[in-house]
């Protein structure tokens, strides 16, 4: 992506009346709980057959501060999203994925390199990814797709390296706050809402019928509570106003798949959803995010929806991370994997579960990462790392306080510190956090960006402390 291609998107001047009328006529669709999905029965041979196609497009959508543990897929009582409900409901929902850290730039450096955070040497807010890192989007660009993103959050802007790979690279332009969320929301930290996204998604859809395409969308709703008089239905304190933000952004996104099915492109796209990162609420004596990596901010969701059906969707049980989520897609592509890479592909384990059959036993390593003074850059670099292996999890912080050791199957929320009654695993695993702090790029650094004025403005009103 080039600055000229980003700013000739925004000259092109596009129809936005035109978007608008469509978003309008997929919402009252929406309303009215109709579905056009076209989509045929599949199985595991048409699973397979992904990489064979060459009409297949592929939608990535990236929920900011969405935990699984808040989507009735993974087994919420409360209805918060019904349009993701129903891709896992026909496709696959990893059950047990893990992100890399619970601070966006850090976060996003690892799922799009594929490379834990000690390794991508993103964990302190002035720091970019390298260009010599070949992202996912060139690879998919080398293979014939056009490759679009719309984002909204600061953190992942170009001049920290992501939009490696992207023919545009776009942040669209704000409208304004709807009055039903101005109610809801009298306060916001940022212009527009994710319908801004949406709508640009389905201009986009609109002026590129034929081609194929890759499409990141980077959504920020979530991250901000919005929400509006339809989607306040869970209550007023701040865990329900985050749920009823989940119902908003899934309902915003009902609309573009309602697009996508009445443009009969739902039949040849791959739609992956995923999140950065989770939040927390008060699980350890704290609120919100980018500041440690217990379970509450790291364990996020991973569904992937077919361009057919599957009938039952089913369930990979595997422990997953996000670092593994490009090395399984491109190989799901068939299209070559990254160059270096610390996750893995786990089609294997995916097909399994599509086949009903055994899935391979063994479970890696996973962790994730947190500089602690990312955002304080003339304080020394304090890590707080979290690994998991089988059934255990260690949290190592370079403070000086004891490792905490916690048994994930029986206290999946980390509230029992075990770390006396199992010496050994304690031992283990810290010897794993060790090794993991010694590990170093693979290639030089992509440098140290200065963040201007405005850059930090913008971060600050997403409720950021950069010095």
């Amino acid at each position: 992506m080039t600055d000229s291609a980003d700013g000739g998107w925004r000259r092109s001047g596009w129809p936005y009346a035109l978007a608008a009328v469509a978003i309008v006529a997929a919402t009252l669709v929406f309303q009215l709980d109709v579905r056009f999905d076209a989509r045929p029965a599949g199985g595991a041979d048409d699973v397979a057959a992904l990489r064979e196609r060459d009409d297949l497009n592929v939608l990535f959508v990236l929920i900011d501060t969405l935990r699984a543990d808040r989507l009735s897929a993974y087994g919420y009582e409360r209805p918060t999203s019904p349009q993701l409900d129903a891709l896992a409901a026909d496709g696959v929902r990893f059950a047990r994925n893990m992100s890399q850290s619970s601070w966006t730039k850090c976060s996003m450096a690892s799922l799009w390199t594929g490379l834990y955070p000690v390794r991508t040497g993103v964990t302190r807010s002035p720091q970019a990814v390298s260009d010599r890192a070949r992202m996912p989007a060139e690879i998919l660009r080398d293979a014939g797709y056009r490759t679009y993103a719309i984002w909204r959050n600061g953190w992942v802007a170009p001049s920290f390296g992501f939009s490696q790979g992207f023919d545009v690279y776009h942040s669209p332009r704000a409208s304004p706050i709807p009055a039903s969320v101005r109610r809801e929301k009298p306060t916001l930290g940022m212009a527009g809402t994710d319908q801004d996204i949406v709508n640009s998604a389905i201009e986009f859809l609109r002026t590129h019928p034929e081609e194929r395409w890759f499409l990141y969308l980077h959504l920020m709703d979530v991250h901000q509570y919005v929400y509006d008089e339809e989607t306040a239905l869970f209550g007023t304190r701040y865990s329900d106003i985050y749920d009823n933000s989940i119902r908003w952004v899934d309902r915003v996104l009902g609309s573009l798949f309602q697009v996508l099915d009445a443009r009969g492109l739902r039949e040849r796209t791959l739609i992956v959803v995923a999140a950065d990162h989770g939040e927390a609420f008060g699980e350890h004596g704290r609120e919100g995010h980018a500041r440690d990596v217990y379970g509450e901010v790291t364990n996020t969701p991973l569904i992937l929806s077919f361009p057919f059906r599957l009938e039952p969707g089913v369930v990979v049980e595997t422990a997953t991370e996000n670092v593994d989520l490009w090395p399984t897609l491109l190989d799901l592509l068939g299209l070559p994997p990254l160059e270096v890479t610390d996750g893995e592909s786990h089609l294997a384990e995916l097909m399994a579960a599509v086949r009903g059959t055994p899935a391979p036993e063994e479970e890696g390593v996973r962790f994730a990462h947190i500089d602690q003074t990312w955002g304080r850059n003339a304080q020394p670099a304090s890590p707080m790392v979290a690994v998991s292996e089988g059934a255990y999890r260690l949290v190592y912080r370079a403070d000086g306080r004891d490792p905490e050791l916690y048994h994930q199957e029986s206290d999946p929320y980390e509230q029992r510190e075990i770390g006396a009654d199992q010496p050994d695993v304690r031992r283990r695993l810290l010897a794993r956090v060790e090794d993991y702090l010694e590990r170093s790029p693979p290639w030089d650094s992509g440098g140290d960006v200065e963040l201007e004025p405005q850059q930090l403005e913008e971060l600050r009103a997403l409720g950021y402390v950069v010095e």
